[in-house]
């Protein structure tokens, strides 16, 4: 039996999105994660009030508690849970003014890359969450 703990919400149509995934899912040798591609199915995440939009825009996980994160959050969270020296990374990225500069970086080139999808007609609600 799988006991996958982490989900994580991918835009799997977007080209950048799926090489970063496909390189963790590649180091991922305790199988401790579920990717989820959402463009193709977006049923689980509507499940924790979540939009295709908002899942489209910013990376989404949920950890074996539970608790949704995003963006940056999950990018915390899959570092953390990966091997080699990337559990370093989940922890230095944690450290203010680190982390709150992370997520003003990474939430501008979300907003960025998320403007510029030729597939997605979706707008997102409210981009500043």
């Amino acid at each position: 039996m799988n006991t996958k703990s982490i989900k994580v919400y991918y835009d799997g149509n977007c080209g950048l999105c799926s090489k970063e995934i496909n390189y963790y899912k590649k180091i991922d040798k305790k199988n401790t994660f579920d990717w989820v591609n959402i463009y193709d199915d977006d049923t689980d995440i509507k499940k924790f009030g979540i939009t295709k939009s908002e899942a489209l825009m910013e990376l989404h996980a949920l950890d074996k508690n539970g608790k949704v994160h995003k963006g940056v959050d999950s990018f915390i969270l899959i570092w953390k849970n990966l091997s080699l020296l990337w559990p370093i990374l989940g922890i230095i990225v944690s450290f203010f003014p680190i982390y709150i500069t992370a997520k003003f970086v990474y939430k501008k080139f979300a907003i960025q890359r998320f403007n510029k999808l030729g597939y997605c007609n979706i707008k997102p609600t409210n981009l500043s969450r």
